[in-house]
């Protein structure tokens, strides 16, 4: 029987995912890169570039024949996006899962100068396993423009990449900006948030520690 360890990240684990899951994916649109500007700096001292994308989440694929809200301005840091990648946006009204695991409302906000009517998703915030945090999500050009995102991250695409267009040499960065939450996380919330972690990774290396003596034991039995 596994340790009341391994039960407890278990659960925990199982808990998680099961909240992830709950969120409404239809809010989100699969949308296509226009064309992406270098639009400044966030703010801070490890300061990320940022970009200026136009992405279409509405209409067809061509640049032409708009209608309201086919086209978007988003800014982002994330730097794992190329013009013509398929990309998950979470436009102003919807709601995207913090760092923290809360929901948060998304709205049309001024970052530096720059209008941005929403944001990309990363793995985390769409509930898929495995990709990089803080990296765009990426998905193959067979997803339609304005259609829903998966509720699974793709096995690898056509763009080269294992869904969120990552490398050995891309860089993890935040994929928001300044000002895109209603919320802000007190210093207080902060460090609670990262004891929270340091504890489930204690108890995940405690986990997989009882399950490799349980295996060695059960080796030796037979």
């Amino acid at each position: 029987l596994p340790s009341t360890t391994t039960t407890q990240v278990l659960e925990l684990e199982s808990f998680i995912h099961a909240f992830i899951m709950s969120i409404d994916l239809s809010q989100y649109k699969v949308g296509i890169v226009l064309s992406i500007e270098e639009c400044g700096k966030c703010k801070g001292n490890n300061s990320k570039v940022l970009h200026s994308l136009r992405v279409r989440i509405g209409g067809g694929t061509e640049d032409d024949g708009d209608h309201d809200g086919d086209v978007v301005s988003v800014v982002t840091s994330a730097n794992n996006v190329r013009e013509q990648s398929r990309v998950v946006v979470a436009p102003a009204g919807s709601s995207i899962l913090d760092d923290s695991g809360e929901l948060q409302p998304v709205k049309k906000t001024s970052v530096g100068g720059v209008l941005s009517e929403g944001m990309l998703c990363d793995s985390y915030m769409l509930g898929w396993k495995g990709g990089g945090r803080g990296m765009a999500a990426i998905l193959p050009n067979s997803f339609d423009v304005g259609s829903s995102p998966p509720d699974s991250k793709p096995r690898g695409n056509n763009n080269g990449n294992d869904g969120d267009g990552s490398s050995s040499s891309d860089v993890l960065v935040a994929p928001t900006a300044p000002g895109l939450f209603e919320k802000k996380l007190t210093k207080e919330e902060k460090k609670k948030i990262a004891e929270e972690k340091r504890r489930a990774r204690k108890a995940a290396k405690e986990a997989k520690a009882a399950a490799a003596a349980a295996e060695l034991e059960k080796t030796k039995d037979s």
